[in-house]
């Protein structure tokens, strides 16, 4: 039986072939890598809503890929851990989540490769491991569809910092970061390693809101996730974060930060594929006069609050 993802690529190569133009010439257009256009053709890689669109404009079909990216539920059938299966029901109902994450990119950020890293980290190999980052992925659609809910993420810098996989697949990872971080619905903040003056919550922490208002904690361990849903509880740890966000860098600044880190890992010009319009360069501009790699950033401490 043929997937979503093959079918959506034979429509994509139909389209490309239509156009007279080979894998790379599209890869070129779009701008991306021809392997990504390769996977995405041969079913094995479940292309971004940015490639989508562009592909669409690039190939003149009318809106057509974009339509189908929107209707299709690419990831049918897949299985949690019994103890993350709450958190992802939750998820699916949320019509906000807060967010705060050290250490690495939480699962509803993360592109394919990093969480394909992550994930065999933990032994997982073959077919075990492509369901479970299947899995993770799932998760995602929601929040990335047009009228997705409200996510906004705290990220630590050590999300960043922290080598995952390979730098190729940082950089791919920092570039998801700067294109989804322009959706109506989804902010990204970076609590940057210098400022000593943030108060940041001692492990990562997730407030979730259900559609009847009731607002609930979650925190993880490795194989147990935690849920709390008392009304002080929930307003203590919600100051927490509102502070944090207060006091850490705005989303312009922090888009600013994660694309200076993104140069520290090279130059990989397929990187650009998840960016969608932003003004790339202006905002690494702005990142080296902001942003020296050379002293620390302490001095980002220093900047005038309101």
């Amino acid at each position: 039986m043929t997937t979503n993802a093959e079918f959506f690529g034979e429509l994509l190569r139909h389209y490309r072939e239509a156009a007279f133009l080979t894998q790379d010439a599209l890869a070129k257009q779009i701008p991306c890598d021809r392997s990504l256009v390769a996977r995405v053709e041969a079913g094995t890689r479940v292309p971004s809503d940015s490639f989508a669109k562009k592909s669409d404009e690039v190939l003149d079909t009318g809106g057509v890929l974009m339509r189908l990216w929107g209707r299709v539920d690419w990831y049918p059938q897949v299985e949690h851990p019994d103890w993350f299966a709450r958190r992802v029901e939750m998820e699916a109902k949320a019509v906000a989540l807060y967010e705060y994450q050290s250490m690495v990119v939480p699962g509803l950020l993360q592109t394919p490769d990093y969480a394909r890293a992550l994930v065999s980290r933990r032994g997982a190999t073959g077919e075990v491991l492509e369901n479970r980052v299947r899995a993770r992925l799932s998760r995602q659609q929601r929040f990335l569809a047009e009228g997705g809910p409200t996510y906004i993420a705290v990220l630590d810098e050590s999300c960043l910092r922290h080598a995952v996989g390979s730098p190729a697949v940082m950089r791919e990872q920092c570039a998801h970061l700067l294109g989804v971080g322009q959706r109506p619905n989804i902010r990204i903040q970076m609590a940057p390693a210098g400022r000593f003056d943030l108060t940041r919550p001692d492990r990562p922490v997730s407030l979730i809101t259900s559609p009847d208002g009731e607002s609930w904690i979650y925190t993880e361990s490795l194989s147990q996730g935690y849920f709390n849903n008392d009304p002080d509880a929930y307003a203590a740890m919600g100051r927490i974060y509102d502070v944090l966000r207060a006091d850490t860098l705005s989303a312009r600044e922090s888009a600013a930060l994660i694309s200076d880190l993104m140069e520290g890992y090279g130059d990989d010009e397929p990187a650009a594929a998840e960016r969608g319009d932003l003004d790339q360069e202006q905002l690494q501009r702005w990142g080296r006069r902001q942003l020296p790699r050379i002293r620390p950033r302490v001095h980002l401490s220093r900047r005038p609050r309101p």
